[in-house]
């Protein structure tokens, strides 16, 4: 059985088309629709409630184009709203940002401490603590709020001096305490892993969530025999829908992706 209709992927910006990145190249076939809220994001030093209605509002506007698998790429919105996500979807199948690493991480773990790095809302909610220590209330969790790594990613400042700066000043406890594995809870973070992994040394291994995130969709569709087996779909046929046409949306959009985006189609709630 071949199920045709297309991924859904949800971000507060452009971040999460690492994401997207992820998902084309283990499920090349599959036509994704993606939705970045470029008006309102980043939601990392938003309210819970605020950052709750506009999960809601851009996962209304993706179940609406029937998809049969929901991504919550925002590492935040899916610490604070993917219960709520979930719920409003009902049949279809949601994954958020914070399991699949949390999941990889605890597998990796030797020494049982585990650092995990994002915005924050994402660290405040403590969403990673409860994730990994429902697998193994035993391993040690270390939160560290990193809000500047997400402007140096997006004024393109990934191999700046000053992004190894901002590195050392936020990881250095992280070090001391002696972790062995980082889980990088924000999308934009997947930039950043030369200049985190330089910081941090060969030692600490590091788990780039949308790599984990992608895996687990794919998993999910293979366990759902919810693959297409079309040949004609895939980024070529993708949909990317934005909130608001901002400068420089398309040389941003390829710094994520990786590839160019043709066309963004501007929406509203």
């Amino acid at each position: 059985m071949s199920d045709f209709r297309p991924i859904g992927v949800i971000d507060s910006g452009m971040g999460g088309l690492t994401v997207v990145k992820e998902l084309s190249r283990l499920l090349p076939r599959e036509q994704i629709i993606y939705l970045g809220d470029t008006a309102r994001g980043p939601y990392g030093d938003r309210s819970e409630e605020i950052i709750t209605q506009f999960a809601l509002q851009s996962a209304d506007v993706l179940l609406n184009f029937d998809v049969k698998l929901l991504v919550v790429a925002c590492h935040t919105a899916s610490s604070v709203a993917l219960e709520l996500i979930s719920k409003k979807a009902k049949d279809i199948p949601v994954i958020g940002g914070v399991l699949p690493g949390a999941r990889a991480a605890v597998l990796r773990t030797a020494e049982r401490k585990i650092g995990v790095i994002g915005t924050n809302a994402t660290i405040r909610s403590l969403a990673y603590t409860r994730a990994i220590q429902s697998i193994d209330p035993e391993v040690k969790v270390f939160g560290k709020a990193c809000p500047l790594f997400v402007p140096l990613v997006n004024e393109g400042m990934v191999d700046h001096d000053m992004a190894q700066v901002v590195a050392q000043h936020y990881l250095y406890e992280m070090i001391d305490r002696g972790v062995d594995c980082i889980i990088l809870g924000c999308t934009h973070y997947s930039l950043l892993i030369e200049t985190i992994q330089g910081t941090v040394g060969t030692r600490i291994q590091l788990l780039d969530s949308a790599l984990w995130t992608a895996k687990e969709a794919q998993d999910i569709l293979m366990a759902l025999n919810a693959l297409t087996n079309r040949t004609d779909t895939g980024l070529q046929s993708s949909r990317f829908l934005v909130t608001d046409l901002v400068p420089d949306l398309y040389e941003q959009a390829s710094f994520f992706l990786g590839s160019s985006v043709s066309h963004f189609e501007k929406i509203t709630f």
